[in-house]
């Protein structure tokens, strides 16, 4: 024995189904609107979920052990840098130095920031401290990490990254910065040619020096 189905008014069904397609188009503007903005900005929101402050041991600019996890209770700024460089990461580590800057004091306290080489092979402690000390970025608050290729490898797959070289050896390049929060989530991914220090700066927590 069945029990009758009560149906609701055509006119009730018609107007639900007017809200629901309104209230997806609400929805949906938002969204673009926030991705136009950050887009114009120079960077976009990452909705990721992966841990990039995992428990890996890399080796810092003056030959210190860092486990990534220990860098969990503030935001971190990443970006991937080589020393051989011909040009490319020279211009990203200048726009990061404008970064470090417009943090000022903070950096450090508050808020770090880490450059990873992404040809291990030739990037030991020495070749980093010379680079960073080139660029004056040899400052606190700031490392520059090393690490076999399987490590930086791993921790480049955290940020959707593959290392690789061109058929005349070079190393390609990643012209990217990857803030990520205290808890290790990434949370915005930046043009590093195009975003504005003082709005990395801001969406770091610290704000502008």
């Amino acid at each position: 024995m069945f029990s009758p189905r009560i149906a609701a008014p055509i006119g009730t069904c018609l107007l639900l189904a007017m809200l629901i397609v309104l209230a997806g188009a609400v929805t949906l503007m938002g969204c673009r609107r926030q991705t136009q903005d950050l887009g114009e900005r120079g960077g976009f929101a990452m909705r990721d979920a992966s841990d990039c402050l995992p428990d890996i041991t890399l080796v810092d600019q003056h030959g210190h052990n860092v486990s990534l996890a220990s860098l969990k209770g503030k935001p971190v700024l990443f970006d991937f840098i080589y020393t051989s460089c011909p040009g490319p990461c020279l211009l990203l580590t200048a726009r990061m130095k404008k970064i470090a800057d417009r943090l000022g004091p903070k950096l450090g306290p508050e808020v770090r920031i880490v450059s990873i080489t992404v040809d291990p092979e030739h990037d030991q402690p020495k070749q980093l401290l010379a680079y960073a000390s080139a660029q004056g970025a040899n400052v606190n608050g700031w490392l520059f990490l090393t690490g076999t290729p399987k490590q930086i490898e791993d921790e480049m797959a955290r940020f959707k990254l593959i290392r690789q070289r061109e058929a005349d050896g070079t190393v390609d390049h990643v012209l990217e910065f990857f803030l990520v929060d205290a808890n290790g989530r990434a949370l915005f991914q930046y043009m590093g040619e195009r975003v504005e220090p003082e709005e990395v700066a801001k969406d770091c927590g610290a704000g502008g020096a």
